[in-house]
């Protein structure tokens, strides 16, 4: 993510890193909603991947305003918080990219959540990265 992520924290977008991201989206009543999330960064934008129907998924989907907190999960104090806007979600290729995430996180390559499961990909466009050391 040129430009945004600082380099000094671009480790922990990058996909040799199992940082979770904690995702914030706003609920219908505008409270906030926390999930912590597998993601990936793919074109300078966040990609996070979750089933049809969930809070997640609906939260995003009626309001596309989300922050994310990541970690380094060698050292909690040092962090970049993603405020962006949801720019699309897609069902095509989301099985694949939960794959791809569960390799990541699990070093196996098949997610074993439901089949019947319909997955979703977000993508997050970062509007504004802050970084803690």
């Amino acid at each position: 993510m040129p430009g945004l992520i600082p380099d000094s924290h671009a480790d922990l977008v990058s996909d040799d890193t199992r940082a979770f991201a904690v995702l914030a989206a706003v609920m219908a009543d505008g409270t906030p909603q926390a999930t912590p999330v597998w993601f990936d960064a793919e074109g300078g934008m966040i990609r996070v991947n979750t089933a049809r129907g969930r809070t997640k998924d609906r939260n995003m989907t009626a309001r596309p305003k989300v922050a994310l907190a990541i970690l380094d999960p060698d050292d909690p104090y040092r962090w970049l918080q993603i405020r962006g806007t949801v720019l699309s979600s897609a069902t095509e290729g989301a099985r694949e990219h939960i794959n791809r995430l569960n390799f990541k996180y699990h070093g196996t390559p098949v997610f074993d959540g439901p089949l019947d499961q319909v997955r979703v990909i977000f993508i997050i466009r970062p509007d504004k990265v802050t970084a803690s050391s």
